[in-house]
């Protein structure tokens, strides 16, 4: 019996399989290496920063958006001013296709390096679905801002890029001393700083520790995302949020809703923000916000940290949302550190 023609067969069937094995191998190999998100050149003298209105109305704000730009041209940038950045129509600052077409132009000139919002409100939502990603893809850029922009960084982040949660333009004071440490934080992460952060201890704080990309922002944001295209996937992430003027009930509300639907059911730790101006209920709540995150989180064995310094007060310490961070948390103080 002539075996040569048996063993070649078994030589190609294990050589094929060798192959196939290979190349699975460096698809995934080439998978994790383009999973990571795409960070915009940082910030050099000379750059040129655009500042766009995306949401509410900039009613006798010119100041505030004359400060933005004496601010930039201090650090040896540029600035340009949208058209429509002190446009007027009701809530917003310009009709939806006025607002779109700043941030658009924005985003698709090649000789833009940042896109710093003017303001939050309402509004970005109402544009999301208009925006086009082709030439931001080839030229991008870090946008800058936090509240209703967190609609914006979540597309940019299911989009493939990191961005900036930091200070906005009517975030600066006549006395720039009074927002100075948010000043030199955004600084510091526009021009490839980003700062490290120890973060104040408190009784309410979950130990442990975790690595994952930082996505979040404002809850009630996060949680207007449900169910469509820009919603978040939290899974392997640390989720960072804050919020401004809302009833603890609706907190736990929204906390609720995330969680019936999977939010934090692979979610590696949550970092806890500013919780301001919080409006009191005829019924009281009966215990504090911590305890309403922790309660609504009791489900998870993931830490949690609060006393973040981000939000809205004055005190709004600079984020690069989608960056890869380790998160420390001990009841003594909690660690953000970015990689």
């Amino acid at each position: 019996m002539n075996f040569k023609p048996i063993l070649l067969v078994c030589l190609v069937v294990l050589l094929s399989k060798n192959l196939t094995s290979y190349a699975q191998s460096e698809t995934h190999k080439s998978t994790e290496m383009t999973s990571k998100l795409i960070r915009p050149p940082y910030l050099k003298p000379g750059d040129t920063v655009a500042i766009v209105a995306p949401s509410g109305i900039l009613k006798n704000r010119e100041r505030e958006v004359n400060q933005a730009v004496d601010l930039l041209k201090s650090w040896g940038l540029h600035a340009v001013v949208g058209k429509h950045v002190f446009s007027k129509a009701d809530h917003f600052a310009g009709t939806d296709e006025q607002r779109c077409e700043d941030l658009q132009k924005a985003m698709d000139d090649p000789t833009i390096s940042a896109i710093w919002c003017a303001r939050g409100g309402y509004g970005t939502v109402r544009i999301l679905d208009k925006l086009d990603y082709t030439k931001f893809r080839k030229h991008p850029k870090w946008v800058v801002g936090y509240s209703d922009i967190t609609a914006l960084h979540n597309q940019l982040h299911n989009e493939g890029f990191e961005s900036l949660h930091a200070l906005m333009c009517v975030s600066l004071t006549q006395d720039l001393s009074e927002v100075q440490t948010s000043i030199d934080t955004f600084k510091a992460a526009l021009f490839g700083n980003p700062t490290d952060y120890v973060l104040q201890g408190s009784k309410y704080n979950r130990e442990g520790e975790s690595e994952g990309e930082l996505v979040g922002g404002n809850l009630t944001m996060l949680h207007t995302m449900l169910g469509s295209d820009t919603s978040l996937d939290t899974s392997g992430k640390i989720l960072f949020i804050e919020e401004i003027g809302e009833y603890k009930y609706h907190i736990d509300r929204m906390l609720q809703s995330l969680k019936r639907a999977g939010y934090f059911d692979n979610c590696k730790g949550v970092v806890v923000g500013d919780m301001s101006k919080l409006r009191k209920n005829t019924t009281l709540w009966g215990t504090s916000i911590e305890q309403l995150i922790l309660d609504a989180l009791a489900d998870y064995d993931f830490p949690v940290a609060f006393n973040m310094p981000a939000g809205h007060e004055d005190d709004n310490r600079a984020l690069v949302l989608g960056r890869t961070i380790k998160l420390k948390v001990s009841k003594e103080k909690s660690s953000v550190s970015f990689n």
